[in-house]
């Protein structure tokens, strides 16, 4: 998946098995230099803000940066991810996740060039 912030609720709810009636679903990436977040899922400029923003908070070649080996992208992807996090955690209810009107889960990716990434994702409930 290229670099920047992007909407995948529609594909991770094709790929759960039934839900329970009730209880909580975690998606966890197993990576240090991507993460997951629940924002707006309808207007697309937000997911390009996003990466406007954490670019600005995090810039790439910070000469004070000593984790440089893997590129200028690496060491803001492993602070980029520390701020997005690496889990969300979504109520289940009547067998639906429980998100808002406007919310959605983001993949974040910070790496230009992240490779293939995996998701675990724990479902607990009646």
């Amino acid at each position: 998946m290229p670099r920047g912030f992007h909407l995948v609720t529609g594909e991770i709810i094709r790929q759960l098995p039934k839900l329970p009636k009730t209880g909580i679903i975690n998606i966890f990436t197993k990576h240090t230099s991507c993460g997951l977040s629940i924002n707006e899922n309808c207007d697309p400029d937000v997911r390009g803000d996003m990466e406007t923003i954490f670019n600005r908070l995090v810039p790439e070649n910070h000469p004070d940066y000593l984790h440089t080996m893997e590129g200028a992208d690496d060491m803001p992807a492993h602070a980029k991810c520390t701020l997005s996090g690496v889990s969300v955690t979504i109520p289940i209810t009547d067998s639906h996740l429980n998100l808002g009107t406007w919310q959605g889960i983001y993949f974040c990716e910070y790496r230009n060039y992240g490779g293939a990434r995996k998701l675990v994702i724990t479902i607990i409930g009646e």
